[in-house]
């Protein structure tokens, strides 16, 4: 473990917080001020939540979040193990049954689009449903008023907030200041280093 791997575990909560644009759940927080955290990724890792199904399923949703790029992507860093562990040990089954409902409805959309399974789509039909379930989703969140929103997200949100927490909870993402995007946008051919993150490296394609 590098030396320099010791951010406070309150200043990674900051941090994702910062990118997830607002306030950490009430048990994604409990979970990382107990001592969970991201280790790295091992082949021989099998999930007590998930079924095996599943936590491919959710492995390339996170990996498409934080993908490989020159620095590794949620699935090198153990995302998929973070997520399985946490939604296991620190969520009430409240949220583990919205989470695995969530999950369902996704894989259905698959379906329903494109007459397969998501894992058997083409990478960009993937990373477009990804989108499409993210922007629908955040689009909610924006005009929620009940106040309800930050503990009950739906799948899409709460993957992306336990990939986000789990990245950086990692020595990886702990020690490597990365840009991050939510979901690949448009392609700018030429645009002012200001707003490229003034040279930092991005954590997506």
């Amino acid at each position: 473990m590098s030396a320099h791997y010791t951010l406070d575990r309150r200043e990674l909560l900051k941090r994702a917080a910062y990118l997830m644009g607002g306030a950490i759940s009430t048990p994604a927080m409990l979970g990382i001020l107990q001592g969970c955290s991201a280790k790295k990724a091992e082949a021989s890792w099998s999930p007590t939540f998930f079924t095996m199904a599943q936590a491919a399923l959710v492995t390339e949703v996170a990996e498409i979040i934080i993908p490989r790029t020159d620095t590794p992507g949620a699935a090198d860093v153990g995302v998929p193990a973070f997520i399985d562990r946490m939604l296991k040990n620190t969520y009430q089954k409240k949220d583990q049954d919205r989470y695995l409902a969530g999950l369902a409805q996704f894989e259905s959309r698959a379906t329903e689009l494109h007459g397969k399974p998501f894992l058997d789509l083409a990478p960009e039909q993937r990373t477009a449903l990804v989108r499409e379930a993210h922007d629908t989703a955040l689009k909610a969140a924006w005009t929620d008023t009940s106040g309800d929103e930050r503990n009950n997200r739906p799948f899409i949100l709460m993957t992306k907030e336990l990939a986000i927490l789990g990245f950086f909870t990692s020595e990886v993402g702990a020690t490597q200041v990365l840009q991050y995007a939510a979901v690949p946008g448009r392609y700018r051919a030429c645009i002012p280093l200001s707003e490229a993150g003034n040279g930092r490296t991005w954590a997506t394609e």
